[in-house]
């Protein structure tokens, strides 16, 4: 993922940063305890399509 554009994108829930995690190609928001995917390098940023993150992985993104 581009540095540059993950400065600019924000969760669409808190608008807060997100932050990539290259194992599971995804965009984490901890604010909204939500997991974006990135599907062929092109980012979903859609409630209905994320999944809802773990207190292990909140703990883990930290």
């Amino acid at each position: 993922m581009d540095s540059k554009l993950l400065d600019l994108l924000v969760c669409p829930v808190t608008k807060g940063p997100l932050v990539f995690d290259r194992d599971r190609r995804e965009l984490v928001s901890r604010s909204a305890r939500l997991a974006y995917p990135v599907r062929d390098g092109i980012p979903v940023l859609l409630e209905n399509e994320a999944r809802t993150l773990t207190d292990d992985e909140i703990d883990a993104a930290a």
